[in-house]
């Protein structure tokens, strides 16, 4: 595991730079609604194998409610332990959010716990102004990666300039560009390249209605006369907790398409609708994301790695319509399943 020590932040940092697959991080629960900890560590278990770089934890797909509760501490702990049963190197995120004195307490916990980055969510009873400044407090604890969070799930509106004095922050080490909208996406990479830092800065998709066009276009901005090109590097993101290892070998196809392979882009191109209409179904788009959480549980209960779809709000639950959508898409896009992967591995995860 990568070390937390100060002098180890620069090697994090240029790994997560590179770009990886990281999966935001399910919450495992027992039918009493309780932490299922041995499918917990099972989950960590199949991304970290599965190949992913990294893990987001605490974020909102592990269920922005377990933030200010008893909960958050032990769900953190958990995936840092399974991830040192490896040798390899696996980049821990957090999810912080709230004011910045809960944002900066939470941050700490990460930090003692492990975790290498923070990703710090909207609070929507701030101003920008404020917003900055709590960047600022979390970053003097953990690298931070901002977040553009869609308005549907919690996000808010933020404008260009907002990312681009984001960026600025010598702290902010990538941000995750999820907002589902091409206009504010373009806010983001703007923002980016006027504050000079786009070398520095990692962008992730969270664009889960865009995922593999995101990430096979070099993105060409003018700037001040100047033309700058940036790309995404890498994925955070809710539909990649499921079906990861395809996931992994999706990333590696990208980085060949945006060095130049053509066969590689064609074909991305032509799997890009397929895997946004997988990601409708899943999400529940046409609910208002409601389902989205119960979703991805569906995906997993079905192989295996979780007992149910039970959420931390017994409300919760797919939307009508939900599940025959999430039929449909599983039995029409087997070329995106994982299943014979985790098959073979389930028994060691769950051990």
């Amino acid at each position: 595991m990568l070390s937390t020590a100060p002098e180890a932040q620069t090697s994090v940092r240029e790994l997560f730079r590179r770009g990886l697959v990281i999966p935001a991080h399910p919450l495992a629960l027992t039918a009493e609604r309780e932490l299922d900890e041995r499918r917990q560590r099972a989950l960590t278990r199949y991304y970290v194998e599965a190949g992913a770089g990294g893990l987001a934890v605490g974020v909102h797909t592990t269920q922005f409610a377990i933030h200010g509760t008893p909960l958050l501490s032990p769900v953190l702990e958990l995936a840092a332990e399974t991830a040192r049963e490896y040798s390899r190197d696996v980049v821990l995120v957090a999810g912080a959010t709230g004011p910045t004195a809960q944002a900066v307490a939470e941050a700490e916990l990460a930090r003692d716990l492990g975790y290498h980055m923070v990703l710090l969510s909207p609070y929507r009873e701030a101003d920008e102004d404020e917003l900055i400044e709590r960047a600022r407090a979390v970053g003097e604890v953990l690298p931070v990666i901002g977040f553009y969070l869609q308005p549907a799930v919690g996000g808010r509106a933020l404008s260009r300039d907002f990312w681009t004095r984001l960026a600025s922050i010598e702290a902010v080490a990538g941000i995750k560009v999820a907002p589902f909208d091409r206009y504010r996406t373009l806010d983001v990479l703007h923002g980016v390249c006027r504050s000079g830092r786009e070398d520095e800065v990692a962008l992730y998709t969270g664009n889960d209605d865009h995922i593999l066009a995101d990430l096979i276009t070099p993105h060409r901005v003018v700037v001040d006369g100047r033309e700058v090109e940036v790309e995404f590097v890498g994925g955070l993101l809710g539909q990649w907790a499921v079906w990861v290892r395809r996931a992994v070998e999706l990333l590696d196809e990208a980085r060949r398409a945006r060095a130049g392979d053509d066969a590689a882009t064609r074909r991305l191109l032509s799997l890009d609708g397929h895997l946004t209409d997988a990601n409708a179904a899943i999400f529940d788009s046409a609910n208002g994301f409601h389902g989205c959480i119960p979703g991805i549980h569906e995906i997993l209960r079905r192989q295996g790695l979780l007992a149910g779809r039970w959420c931390l709000d017994p409300e919760e639950e797919l939307s009508p319509g939900q599940l025959a959508e999430i039929d449909r898409v599983w039995a029409a896009y087997p070329w995106l399943r994982d299943d014979d992967f985790v098959a073979e591995g389930l028994d060691r995860w769950l051990r």
